[in-house]
């Protein structure tokens, strides 16, 4: 004869299962407000939820039914979500840890449900260890599950040749008539959150590229606080791919400041960006900031957003030096009293016009602000507040793109 709490048991399952459609949203609001990776776009919690609704499913069915353990297995779509974590490089801890709370939520409702009921105390205490025992052993028996199948996807993704990896970016990128599934398909990743491209390189010559980009790399992760995907073009290049649910904040500032330990580094960074349109948009932004930095000759780190518009003019750099030529005439010089004509006007114009904002950026007196714009304005034969956009776009390509060159 069954025990007097067996039936206990079904009733306050059959009463979860009953509201199983308001419980679901409430632990995975849960998750998503305590487990920061389970902060995802709208397509991966999509997944998520429909993972949590079948673990759900699958215990109320195994007290239910008296489904045993051995009989249990990974529910589809828990698997395809722990595949999702493993590509996107989320800790499997992080996944483990959301089991142990939502396994802890569930006790509890039935705890609750238990002094709704007011049994006797000796079935109540009885049905709630036996519920709490068989959803223990779930949890510990869908997580040796998903521990395998993190693993695997993990292997399956790494092993991956650069070479392979590389021309499947590539395809994406190039391909506009790709449709956001099979380039989902193609990358085996979602591509409907934010998306943020950053080009590594190291100049020919370098004697250790490999480690120079390994600290790019390093410091990427560190700052961004995410594991990025990484793409080997060459043996001097690297593209960097940082993918997120919510709008990335990398601090350029900071990686700056990193990258400068490593002097034969060069990073350009492009903007962000959401969807399959964006995941194109940030990498061409970033080739723009790396061409902008090409020209210009510099090194270090390069954020497409300081030089926008450079980098739509990076491709011709001969044709804008001439054009700045005919606007600038003689602020064009190569010599050092030029150069400091034209960041002088440069900064006074993007002052707008102040000569004491001017002159406290350029850390000199207000009278020198002034004696130099007015020889500025001799050198050129007419005021400032004439043509002054195109003298404006001149200066700033000059700056930006390394101009003059002689």
């Amino acid at each position: 004869m069954a025990p007097d709490y067996d039936a206990l048991v079904r009733e306050v399952a059959g009463r979860i299962k009953a509201d199983l459609g308001r419980l679901t949203p409430v632990m995975t609001t849960m998750f998503a407000d305590t487990i920061p990776e389970f902060r995802h776009d709208d397509e991966v919690r999509r997944l998520m939820v429909a993972s949590t609704e079948s673990n759900l499913t699958a215990i109320l069915d195994m007290l239910t039914l008296a489904i045993g353990l051995d009989d249990i297995t990974v529910p589809p779509a828990a698997a395809e979500y722990a595949r999702r974590f493993a590509q996107h490089d989320l800790s499997l801890e992080a996944l483990l840890r959301a089991y142990r709370l939502g396994e802890h939520m569930f006790v509890q409702w039935t705890i609750t449900l238990l002094g709704e009921l007011a049994p006797p105390t000796g079935p109540a205490l009885a049905a709630a260890a036996r519920i709490a025992e068989l959803v223990n052993g779930y949890i510990d028996q869908i997580i040796e599950g998903l521990i395998d199948i993190y693993g695997a996807e993990r292997r399956r993704w790494d092993a991956r040749t650069d070479a392979a990896r590389a021309a499947q970016v590539r395809a994406v990128l190039d391909t506009e008539e790709l449709d956001l599934a099979s380039a989902e398909q193609m990358l085996s990743t979602s591509l409907r959150g934010w998306h943020q491209f950053v080009l590594l390189w190291t100049p020919p010559g370098t004697a250790d590229p490999g480690t120079a980009l390994r600290a790019g790399i390093q410091a990427l992760a560190t700052i961004s606080a995410r594991a990025p995907l990484t793409v080997d073009v060459d043996e001097h290049t690297r593209w960097v791919w940082l993918a997120s649910a919510g709008r990335p904040a990398l601090d350029v500032a900071r990686l700056a400041r990193e990258v400068r330990a490593t002097p034969a580094l060069s990073m350009a960074v492009g903007d962000p960006a959401t969807g399959l349109a964006g995941f194109r948009q940030s990498f061409h932004d970033a080739q723009r900031a790396r061409a902008v930095a090409v020209a210009a000759r510099s090194r270090g780190v390069l954020a497409y957003a300081d030089v926008a518009l450079a980098g739509l003019l990076a491709d011709d750099v001969t044709r804008v030096q001439a054009w700045a030529a005919r606007v600038l005439g003689g602020l064009m010089g190569t010599d050092e009293t030029a150069a400091r004509l034209r960041d002088t006007v440069r900064v006074f114009l993007d002052s707008r016009g102040s000569y004491t904002d001017a002159a406290a950026r350029l850390h000199v007196h207000k009278n020198t602000v002034h004696y130099r714009v007015r020889k500025a304005e001799e050198v050129l034969g007419y005021p400032l507040t004439e043509h002054r956009l195109d003298i404006e776009v001149a200066l700033l390509a000059c700056a930006q793109l390394g101009l003059p060159r002689s």
